[in-house]
Parts: structure tokens; C-alpha cells; sequence
């Protein structure tokens, strides 16, 4: 790795803000990673900061990336961010991507089944509620053993990123728990 590289790699694994992200940077530094999930892009920084990352250890393939995301029909309470945006943002980024609007359920409900081999998960802070516990039940058939699958949190109090890091297994209990709801 050339010097500036190497500065660069340091900043982003341990200076890089939110802090947060750093855990999930180091969690994926190294691994082979060649399709993402993200519900929830936030504004997008997130994933350049990943893609950076992945970029690293020269895979021969373009990682394909799909973000699913309510773009402009966020509510008021979220920062907008027209879907056009978002196009021009992740083109820039080399990856192959897809852009998918909606909610986590209706989302999943139409390209679960494409996005299956997915080897990262990543569940942004403002997806949790009703969607996103409906959508559980598209989860397992996208996801396999080695999948790495982050859920966000962030603490409104002290304005505090961190990732919890969810098993393969707690995914399966939760689909299987959202089937049992239904059938009940």
C-alpha cells in the first residue's frame, strides 16, 4: 500500500466520524464481499466509506450494491434525499448498484428473491418499526451462513453511532417469529 494509502486506511479505521462507523469498517476490512444489502441509506456516506474499504483488497468483480430506501417520501422528521441524488452518488462509486423506493416490507416483497448470496446486511438506525419487522420474513432466503449483518443504533441523547451486529441465527428466530404473528 503506497504511504498515502496507508494514511488514508488509518484515518478511515480509526478517525473517521461518526466514530460508529469504525467498528464497522474493521468488521469487514479483509473479508471477500461481493454483494450489499443496505435498508436505509441515510445520506449516503456510510457506504462510500465501505465500498472504500472493500475497494481494497482488489476484487477482480464490481460489488453490487442495492439500497433500499423511502428516498423522497421520507418523513418530515428525516432529511430528504430525492432518488435522483442518490442515483448520481452511487454512480460515482463504481459499484453496480440498484436503487430500490419503498419501505423495508414492500421492498423486500418485490426483490427479495434477486438478492439472494447477499454477504452484507446493513439496517440503518431509522428502519426500525412495522416494516421493518414484516420484512424479517424476506430475510433468510437473501442471507447465507457467512453473511455479516449490522443493525444501526443511534442514541438521539449523545448523538451516538454504533452497530450491533446481529447473528444469522437471530434473523432466522425473528422471520420465523414475524410467520408465527401472522399465522396466530
Amino acid at each position: 500500500m503506497s504511504p498515502s494509502g496507508l494514511i488514508r486506511s488509518t484515518w478511515l479505521l480509526y478517525f473517521s466520524k461518526p466514530a460508529g462507523d469504525r467498528q464497522l469498517l474493521k468488521a469487514i476490512k479483509g473479508r471477500t464481499i461481493r454483494s450489499i444489502v443496505e435498508i436505509g441509506v441515510g445520506d449516503a456516506s456510510r457506504i462510500g466509506k465501505v465500498l472504500e474499504v472493500l475497494g481494497w483488497n482488489n476484487q477482480p468483480e464490481p460489488i453490487r450494491y442495492t439500497g433500499i430506501d423511502l428516498f423522497e417520501a421520507r418523513p418530515a422528521s428525516q432529511p430528504r434525499m430525492p432518488l435522483k441524488s442518490a442515483f448520481q452518488h452511487f454512480k460515482e462509486t463504481g459499484a453496480k448498484f440498484q436503487l430500490v423506493p419503498g419501505d423495508p416490507y414492500s421492498a423486500l416483497a418485490r426483490t427479495a428473491n434477486s438478492l439472494a448470496g447477499t454477504d452484507l446486511l446493513l439496517i440503518g438506525s431509522d428502519q426500525l418499526g412495522e416494516s421493518l419487522d414484516r420484512a424479517m420474513s424476506y430475510l433468510p432466503r437473501m442471507i447465507h451462513g457467512e453473511t455479516l449483518i449490522f443493525q444501526e443504533e443511534y442514541e438521539r441523547t449523545s448523538s451516538k453511532h454504533a452497530y450491533r451486529k446481529i447473528a444469522v441465527d437471530e434473523i432466522q428466530k425473528r422471520a420465523n417469529a414475524m410467520k408465527s404473528r401472522r399465522a396466530a
